[in-house]
């Protein structure tokens, strides 16, 4: 996957705390896991809103997250990023709190959206990131999931296969599928007139 010129580097450093952290949480250090609970909250609940507007699922998720974290930090084996590993168990979490709560009511589905914090993207402005946040919300929460974990939070596919416990090409075909239901959503929503679609056998 394409990352921006220096991202790399960046990245690089994040991994090298979060496995520093992993360690002391492993470790039994309590302030390590509070600095790895902020560092990824924000993220989190960007990500799990993916899945659920409903608040109190997105908090159960983040939550339980990192109790398995702060249970499992010894069984982390450096194989992947550590943000990968983290992500994983809040996709599973996520799924787990979803089933438990249900799906929330329509109409109550944005003003619970709006509460959920939202991680800069920084090769977007505010007003890009809200449009694509309106078409996000049109597709099946995995291919909304999939395109956040990509373009917003920077996983490759292989890494988003990881998370999510598919295989690479069916992250592939998430993707493609999200990319043809937002070129028929996006212009619509920007007030264009609606395209004749793109069909997809």
């Amino acid at each position: 996957m394409f990352r921006p010129q220096g991202q790399e580097p960046e990245a690089a450093r994040d991994d090298t705390r979060d496995r520093e952290l992993l360690q002391q949480i492993a470790a039994g250090e309590r302030r390590a896991l509070e600095r790895l609970y902020f560092s990824y909250h924000g993220r989190l609940g960007q990500f799990l809103s993916r899945l659920t507007t409903r608040r109190d699922a997105i908090d159960e998720a983040i939550n339980d997250t990192f109790w398995i974290v702060w249970q499992k930090a010894a069984q982390f084996r450096g194989d992947s990023r550590a943000s990968t590993w983290i992500m994983g168990i809040a996709w599973r979490c996520g799924l787990k709190a979803l089933r438990r709560s249900g799906p929330l009511p329509p109409e109550h589905g944005e003003a619970m959206l709006d509460a959920v914090p939202v991680v800069d993207a920084t090769a977007a402005t505010e007003e890009l990131r809200e449009w694509l946040d309106s078409g996000l919300r049109n597709l099946p929460f995995e291919q909304r999931a999939t395109m956040e974990l990509a373009y917003f939070l920077g996983h490759s596919c292989e890494e988003i296969s990881a998370i999510m416990g598919c295989p690479v090409n069916t992250v592939k075909a998430r993707m493609f599928q999200a990319r043809i239901k937002l070129r028929n959503l996006l212009p619509a929503l920007g007030g264009a007139p609606p395209k004749e679609k793109v069909r997809h056998e």
